[in-house]
């Protein structure tokens, strides 16, 4: 049922030469590649349909509003939050937890309360809550982790304290392929009546996932790496707690009434949502949901579960392979090194064979230095990958080393 060679004709750039050789593109942590029913709705909503949302009388602004809004409805449905009211479009992930942050800090915490973190957080889950440390004096405690990359839930639960007021982790390392176990996670936290935020930017591509089954208070992701569009992704609160946070941004559509004495605002989700909003980026992002839905993310995670397992397998067939993170449930991230080559000298010479994939500290420089590294070479899949490209990253990697 999983048919991979129509999926990759769903995705024009696949069939591109890089070099005068065939692409391989894996590097879909940092973005995936967009298909042709993602890119073919923007067109059609900018050439038949282009007008601004909410408020507007008129027929095309009619139009773009039910779009909107219908696209909230299918993220709504896609991550089975309870009301649409609980969805937050944002610029992304980052976004999403520097509106947290700094609304959640300002409104539910005092200086010397703590943030639980985990040493494998993205920098966009770090930064911000430094900010706040900087700004409110509030204080970030940091789970540990094994050297499988399995985070050490004992040590997480002698983390909480009355001074804890939040939880905020990764579901899916970007670097590791770690799969948190945040359900358990979550209930750890609640027991101790602490919410949770969690990080869904490598995980909503790739597994599914049910906000009201996990239990998570927070939930966000970028548009751009589940094959929508960039510069949109999603908040995900439950109402109780989003009606008591404070408007991140003030400005238009955010408002009730406004007089210079005083201003009231917007019901939920309108009251975080200042300005005019991506119209056209929600409508990509909620086509490449159902896209994604269409294929059944059952199938995508076990597709790719095979995949990963089989890239594993062959990628340690090459001699002084190093692949960092052995965790008992991971994902489709790979991050290696190989022998004394330096990672930036891999990637840039994989590069010329037409194989793409990311090297650096991919912003999670704290776990580097828990690795004891300055970075990595790091190959990331997506639904659209095959045994072949792996085949391909193999012949390059020993190419490559048999060149040091």
């Amino acid at each position: 049922m999983y048919d991979i060679n129509q999926i990759r004709a769903d995705f024009p750039i696949l069939s591109r030469t890089i070099y005068n050789k065939p692409l391989v593109y894996l590097d879909n942590g940092a973005t995936t590649q967009k298909p042709r029913q993602v890119v073919e709705a923007i067109t059609n909503e900018y050439y038949n349909t282009n007008a601004n949302v909410h408020r507007g009388v008129h027929f095309l602004s009619q139009q773009a509003t039910e779009l909107h809004e219908a696209s909230r409805e299918t993220v709504r449905r896609f991550i089975n939050a309870r009301s649409a009211n609980e969805i937050i479009f944002t610029r992304g992930t980052t976004e999403s937890i520097n509106l947290l942050a700094s609304t959640f800090a300002q409104s539910q915490m005092q200086s010397g309360d703590e943030v639980i973190v985990s040493v494998m957080e993205h920098h966009s889950n770090i930064v911000p809550w430094q900010l706040q440390a900087m700004q409110r004096g509030i204080v970030l405690r940091v789970i540990p982790m094994d050297d499988e990359g399995n985070l050490l839930l004992e040590e997480y639960g002698r983390l909480f304290s009355p001074k804890t007021k939040l939880v905020s982790i990764v579901h899916v390392s970007n670097v590791l392929g770690t799969v948190n176990p945040v359900k358990e996670m979550i209930a750890t936290a609640h027991a101790h009546g602490v919410p949770v935020l969690v990080d869904g930017a490598q995980s909503i591509p790739h597994i599914p996932v049910d906000v009201q089954a996990l239990d998570a208070d927070f939930y966000v992701f970028s548009g751009h790496k589940v094959y929508g569009p960039t510069g949109v992704g999603v908040l995900y609160g439950k109402e109780d707690w989003l009606d008591k946070l404070p408007p991140y941004q003030g400005g238009g559509e955010m408002i009730q009434h406004v007089s210079f004495e005083r201003t009231t605002f917007n019901e939920l989700p309108f009251k975080f949502e200042a300005g005019t909003p991506d119209y056209i980026g929600t409508t990509g992002l909620a086509k490449a949901l159902e896209y994604v839905s269409a294929l059944g993310m059952n199938h995508i995670a076990a597709y790719e579960h095979e995949l990963t397992e089989y890239a594993l397998q062959r990628l340690m067939e090459i001699p002084d392979m190093r692949i960092f993170g052995q965790a008992r449930e991971r994902g489709g991230v790979i991050s290696f090194l190989v022998g004394h080559i330096h990672h930036f000298d891999m990637g840039t010479l994989l590069d010329r064979l037409g194989i793409a994939v990311r090297t650096g500290h991919h912003c999670a420089q704290p776990l580097m230095e828990r690795l004891g590294i300055e970075g990595t070479v790091r190959a990331s899949f997506g639904l659209y990958n095959t045994k072949e490209e792996v085949d391909a990253l193999v012949v390059g990697i020993d190419r490559v080393r048999k060149m040091f």
